[in-house]
């Protein structure tokens, strides 16, 4: 039997581990930023790619960037896997989203005061919508860092046009549409957008006790009303989240 090593490394400090679902939202980061490593999969979590980016100033602070794959469950288990490595500062969702308050326009983006689970719904056990069993009725977005994407969005957004909004994210494993969009909204009133990852990153980020904050363009609109534009490329939203993102971060304190 090979026996338990005696010591295990200590995650290293870093300044942040940014996450995205796919290379489109990965790609603002990697063009922005100078790559201190190869990329290489992401430990014990299947097809998950990451990146070691190096942040401007003069303290040279470390970026780990994960493209992580479609889903919650990829999601966490890449999060999970990267937090046996390193220690970041905070953690941030980027990437696209699709809107879903009224007053929210494709090319927007969106950042978390709260977040919880589209499609969890154990009611009939007196949990409330959006609640796994066991698990808090929403996770928060981390008020500090929260206050600071507010502070930067404006410069980052300059000339584009877009609006930040800030509430509560949704994500589940089922796409929002104009066909079931009606009772997501009426379950989350408070809801500006859903996707497919970020409530799983703040569940995780939660049992470790890291800021979490998800930063998302709105790249369609989950129900659009008559005569409204509802879709944008990916890889225009990816850019304004990635923008808003790098804003934050290029600051010494965060």
């Amino acid at each position: 039997m090979t026996p338990w090593p005696a010591t295990v490394p200590a995650p290293r400090p870093v300044a942040a581990v940014v996450l995205t679902a796919m290379d489109v939202e990965a790609q603002p980061f990697l063009d922005a930023l100078p790559r201190t490593r190869a990329p290489r999969p992401a430990p014990a979590s299947g097809t998950a790619e990451s990146w070691s980016l190096r942040l401007p100033g003069p303290s040279r602070r470390e970026l780990v960037l994960v493209r992580t794959g479609i889903g919650l469950v990829n999601a966490a288990s890449a999060l999970a896997s990267v937090l046996a490595e390193v220690c970041p500062d905070v953690v941030l969702s980027a990437g696209t989203t699709g809107g879903l308050a009224r007053g929210v326009a494709v090319g927007d983006v969106v950042a978390s005061r709260t977040l919880a689970y589209a499609d969890a719904d154990a009611t009939a056990f007196g949990y409330l919508r959006g609640q796994v069993p066991g698990m808090p009725a929403t996770y928060q977005g981390d008020p500090a860092t929260l206050a600071q994407v507010e502070a930067v969005a404006a410069r980052a957004l300059a000339g584009t046009g877009a609006r930040l909004h800030t509430g509560q994210m949704l994500a589940g494993s089922s796409f929002v549409t104009a066909d079931n969009v009606a009772g997501v909204r009426e379950a989350f009133p408070e809801a500006v957008s859903t996707d497919m990852e970020s409530t799983a990153l703040a569940q995780v980020c939660a049992s470790r006790g890291l800021p979490f904050v998800s930063v998302r363009g709105v790249s369609d609109l989950c129900g659009p009303q008559a005569g409204e534009d509802f879709h944008i490329g990916a890889d225009v939203a990816a850019a304004r989240s990635a923008a808003v993102v790098l804003a934050l971060l290029d600051q010494e304190g965060i």
